[in-house]
């Protein structure tokens, strides 16, 4: 699609057409990236003798993941609303020295959690609850992975800018082809090769190699509108500054996901040991089976959102109502089958069982989540910064961690007070969320500030 097609469509094609355009790739996108992050964990947690402590050590290296995930999406989550906007102005020139700044940054990030992950990967994850018996297994892991995560952050970062100028289907064919690279690796590195977690890791690093070239050669090709321009990529603060600003709420989301992991692990490896941090790996990986789709329903909302902002078409900014039923299945179906899912990741009994009493307390609110990401990833859209980041934290920062902290002071089972402390947050949160958005929404939309 050119970029006149593609402009008119964001301008006159009806609203849940457009939107079912946009996001059903960006949720097959974000459903098939979970992969990224869950097959591994599937395949370690099944290694014969060794899965429940490999399986442990893995997931402790979920925070480190978490940052680097997270600076990934300062550039992204940040520039391409910004292009975006920019395109609905007709100022195309703007919108790709955008792109080129956010890549620059991305690579030099990518340089620095190199050499900081890779030195300290020992210290951090002896910080996280690593014991004597799961530490070699987070360090292997850890440690190739990191030496990959350049392509993590282009994966990551520039993706969003092509979901943003409407290339939804490129977008997800990204995912798609890093995730079937991985899935076919993983049980040849880990199995046949005898590789174990560094098998798991290599897989990764390779599949996201391959995302990262397909990327870069889409967005310096001939089909793209914008363009990745070598002239674009010296850093200027009056472009890379607002693009920070707006891509801080996405940063302090997942940078604070980070700071949850290890409240989380290091809370239940005191009051739990091995078995408790085991449980929150396999239930971190399955709560992402909703959020990220989720996020992918959001991103196909996104550009429409952003676009008719900038275009100044009122109306057209009114659309985002899907999130709340999707969510509200994934409760009642974690409610009535937790072991099921708990089976996925492990072979181990103790572990299952514990697992599945620990899933239904913590997802116990899960169906409030629909709100919080719809209202918060809308305000982003936007252009309200202010807002979107206070509402990021919200309910991680503001509520639960405290809570994984303070509700085992008053609780005698301290495991499940701590487990308990996500579906309180949750529902508070998506509360004071939903209401602060329907104060606000229309007020925005008559200033037409971005």
């Amino acid at each position: 699609m050119d970029m006149k097609s593609n402009s008119q469509a964001m301008e006159t094609e009806k609203i849940p057409c457009l939107l079912a355009q946009l996001a059903i790739p960006a949720v097959v996108a974000q459903i098939i990236n979970l992969l990224y992050n869950i097959v591994d964990r599937i395949y370690i947690g099944h290694i014969s003798g060794v899965g429940a402590a490999a399986l442990t050590g893995v997931g402790l290296f979920t925070p480190i993941l978490m940052l680097i995930n997270a600076f990934a999406m300062l550039a992204g989550s940040g520039g391409a609303p910004r292009a975006a906007i920019s395109m609905g102005k007709k100022d195309n020139k703007t919108a790709e020295k955008i792109l080129g700044n956010c890549f620059a940054l991305l690579i030099l990030m990518a340089v620095i959690l190199t050499i900081v992950f890779f030195t300290f990967a020992p210290q951090l994850l002896t910080l996280f609850g690593a014991s004597e018996k799961t530490l070699p297994y987070g360090v292997a892991y850890a440690r190739i992975y990191i030496l990959g995560s350049i392509f993590v952050l282009i994966v990551m970062g520039m993706n969003p800018f092509i979901t943003t100028q409407g290339f939804a289907k490129i977008s997800m064919m990204t995912t798609v082809i890093g995730a079937v690279i991985n899935i076919i690796l993983d049980p040849i590195f880990i199995f046949v090769f005898n590789l174990g977690v560094r098998g798991a890791a290599l897989a990764t690093v390779l599949s996201q190699a391959v995302g990262a070239i397909w990327i870069l050669r889409f967005l310096s090709g001939k089909k793209t509108i914008l363009h990745l321009r070598k002239e674009n990529f010296r850093l200027q603060k009056d472009v890379i500054l607002p693009c920070l600003a707006l891509g801080i709420s996405t940063f302090v989301m997942l940078s604070t996901e980070s700071i949850l992991s290890i409240s989380f692990t290091s809370s239940l490896s005191r009051y739990g040991g091995d078995l408790a941090v085991g449980a929150m790996t396999i239930i971190t990986s399955v709560s992402q089976l909703a959020t990220l789709p989720l996020q992918g329903i959001c991103q196909g909302g996104q550009p429409i959102m952003s676009y008719n902002f900038g275009a100044g078409n009122k109306e057209r900014v009114k659309q985002f109502k899907v999130c709340t039923i999707f969510t509200s299945c994934f409760w009642l179906i974690i409610l009535l089958f937790p072991k099921l899912f708990a089976g996925i990741f492990s072979n181990n009994t103790d572990l299952i069982t514990y697992t599945a009493w620990a899933l239904r307390i913590y997802m116990a609110g899960i169906f409030s989540i629909g709100f919080q990401v719809a209202c918060q990833q809308s305000f982003m859209a936007l252009g309200q910064a202010k807002v979107s980041l206070l509402l990021a934290c919200l309910r991680k920062l503001i509520l639960l961690i405290p809570l994984i902290f303070i509700l085992p002071l008053f609780i005698q089972d301290k495991v499940f007070a701590v487990f308990l402390a996500e579906p309180i947050s949750d529902i508070v949160a998506a509360a004071i969320t939903t209401i602060t958005f329907m104060s606000r929404f229309n007020g925005i939309l008559d200033r037409g500030k971005v």
